[in-house]
């Protein structure tokens, strides 16, 4: 191993340039350079696995999508901390061999120092203006963070459409089926629609409870390089709800997967609940009328309906137990002709193979179609002959509720709209606000928020608990590092300053904050304390190589000595800064072009980690080294020397 020979001026690479190093001696500079760097490599690996523990808190729909990236990242983690103190030296020692330059010869590193050295001094200079700005953008980007959106996840695109528009409750079978073909035909005159599929009611499926008034339509869309130049899918909804405007009918859009997801986990089929709970259905209806009111003129509500907890038509049939006795019949005769005439009595079967059916025998359409053709249909009496059933039973149609919903044995009843042109949260909350000014209940009956914004408080609740724990172990691993509270919380001062970025480039690229933008700021703490420990420990080791130069008393270090060797430690080791910076840009920046399914989700996650990198790489490079400075100082003037801390071991 060579190392060429301060201030050599030759450029002919001859040997004697060069002073030739023992192994012994080339495995013993390996060995205590790796000991500078390893203990905070180390730490820096550990409060990276810390950040991302509030990720394996999270539960339900925003656990399952996010155990997996805090999984693997994570195990990638423990394994890099391991190989750092193992494998890395000995990786070092095999391929650190040959002729070696000083780091100011590399011509990309002197650029970087020629622009480097004259801001650094500058800020050192300008103390107070530059430590002004910092605190400046971090007070602007509070109210900034404070204005954006909030919703639970971001919306992702499914590449088709959800058309869930209900009816009355009452409706027949061949109104709906009218229905449902007009809005399949309108629906297929659109361009961007490739194919149309809908139906009505339940399928046979016990876990089907949908009503007759309830249509599904699931809109496959052909793909965008076929769409009308400039159109969007939220104009194609937009299109496709003005053209479905159909008197008695409430439309409702959405996605298939997340409807489902948002039926499974809440019982509300659209974005947004309110949950209604009392002991009457009458008066259940009655508040959900109300409610639905009062929330027609808050901003961003769409697709407004209240669930029917009324309104559904029964056909009752009551037998007049005093003519019975007159023409000899009992209440078993009337039931049995009811059931085998209406309802259908089964008679036979039939086999098929493996497979057997049984045969049900009823009266014709024709003649069970109206209450007329009902009271006329035959009855045998043993003492009159054949009578109409009108002649035992009074026939009629009553009200009633088309299905009774529960919940903790508490009868339910739900206003349900979905949130457009506007974020999830403040939407919300105006409503939320609005109801409990307006809205009267009686007692015994209560409201209750659910659908995504049940998931949104969830989500909530579980990042404001587990954060402060989160902070505290970074802090006591920075502690672990540097055996220093001081340097500790130089680290970690620049958690603060790295969110200034990720705010603004969030706040205009007009996301809204959601549990995956609070992911990607917890993956930025993590890489914004890494790059302060590195800034920290080369401080250190420039006040090490001061402190064996002049001795550690203020008599013999001057200002102008702390000044230059702090901006020679943070100038000279400049490059594997700007590494740690660089290499989490260049494997995030490349997500911001990405298309396709799963890139909504993957923006917001990474936005406030590039400009979060930006602004704290910005602050640790020209900020941490001035309030060292500064720390320095006030070290020497007060105690008359420097609080060393030994980095190499």
């Amino acid at each position: 191993m060579w190392f060429k020979k301060k201030g050599s001026e030759s450029r002919n690479g001859k040997d004697q340039d060069y002073v030739r190093l023992s192994t012994e001696e080339r495995l013993s500079i390996i060995e205590k350079a790796c000991k500078q760097v390893s203990r905070g490599v180390f730490y820096s690996t550990i409060i990276i696995i810390a950040s991302f523990l509030p990720v394996f808190m999270l539960t339900g729909q925003e656990g399952k999508l996010f155990h997996p990236l805090a999984y693997t990242k994570t195990f990638i983690l423990v394994i890099d901390a391991i190989l750092v103190l193992t494998l890395a030296p000995v990786i070092i020692s095999f391929f650190m061999k040959g002729r070696f330059r000083q780091e100011h010869e590399n011509p990309i590193n002197r650029g970087m120092e020629k622009v480097y050295l004259p801001v650094i001094r500058a800020c050192i200079r300008n103390r107070k203006t530059t430590i002004g700005i910092n605190i400046i953008a971090l007070i602007v980007s509070i109210p900034m963070l404070m204005s954006l959106g909030r919703e639970f996840m971001p919306p992702l695109d499914e590449q088709s459409i959800l058309f869930m528009p209900v009816t009355l409750p009452d409706v027949s079978n061949a109104e709906i089926k009218r229905i449902l073909q007009v809005q399949d035909k309108v629906i297929k005159s659109v361009p961007e629609v490739d194919h149309v599929l809908g139906k009505a009611g339940r399928a046979s499926s016990a876990t089907d409870n949908s009503p007759i008034s309830m249509i599904e339509t699931i809109i496959s869309l052909k793909p965008k390089s076929e769409w009308r130049p400039g159109i969007t899918k939220k104009d194609i909804i937009n299109e496709l709800d003005a053209k479905l405007q159909i008197p008695g009918v409430v439309n409702g859009w959405t996605q298939p997967i997340i409807n489902r997801i948002n039926m499974l986990s809440t019982g509300i089929r659209t974005d947004v609940g309110v949950k209604v709970y009392g002991q009457d259905l009458k008066q259940i209806s009655h508040i959900s009328q109300e409610v639905q009111t009062l929330l027609k003129s808050i901003e961003g509500v769409k697709d407004l309906y209240v669930e029917p907890v009324t309104g559904g038509k029964y056909l009752e049939i009551e037998i007049k137990r005093d003519q019975l006795e007159r023409y000899g019949l009992t209440v078993d005769d009337v039931n049995a002709t009811v059931e085998s005439a209406i309802g259908g009595a089964p008679f036979a079967s039939t086999v098929e193979g493996r497979k057997r059916f049984n045969i049900h025998l009823r009266l014709g359409q024709e003649y069970r179609n109206s209450i007329d053709r009902l009271k006329r249909i035959p009855l045998s009496s043993p003492d009159a002959g054949t009578i109409p059933l009108s002649a035992v039973t009074d026939i009629h149609f009553v009200d009633g509720p088309p299905m009774i919903t529960s919940e903790n044995a508490i009868l339910r009843g739900a206003v349900m709209f979905n949130v457009r042109d506007r974020d999830l949260g403040h939407t919300v909350q105006e409503a939320i606000d609005k109801l409990n000014k307006d809205l009267k209940l009686p007692g015994g009956y209560f409201v209750e928020w659910s659908g995504q914004y049940e998931n949104l408080l969830r989500g909530q609740k579980t990042l404001i608990y587990i954060l402060p724990i989160v902070f505290f172990i970074i802090f006591l691993a920075l502690y672990l590092a540097f055996r220093s509270i001081r340097e500790a919380f130089l680290s970690l001062v620049t958690i603060p300053f790295a969110l200034i970025g990720g705010v603004f480039l969030v706040y205009f690229w007009g996301v809204n904050l959601s549990v995956a933008v609070a992911v990607g700021f917890i993956a930025l703490f993590g890489i914004a304390v890494e790059t302060g420990v590195v800034m920290v420990i080369y401080l250190n080791d420039a006040m090490n190589q001061l402190v064996a130069l002049k001795g550690n008393s203020s008599e013999t270090i001057t200002k102008e000595d702390l000044r230059e060797y702090v901006i020679n430690g943070a100038a000279k080791r400049l490059r594997p800064k700007i590494m740690t910076v660089c290499v989490a840009l260049f494997g995030l920046i490349p997500v911001l072009w990405s298309g396709g399914v799963g890139s909504d989700v993957m923006q917001p996650i990474v936005l406030p980690m590039i400009g979060g990198v930006l602004t704290s790489s910005t602050h640790i490079l020209l900020v941490t080294p001035l309030i060292f400075l500064m720390t320095k100082e006030y070290e020497l003037r007060k105690f008359g020397k420097l609080e060393v801390h030994d980095v190499k071991h």
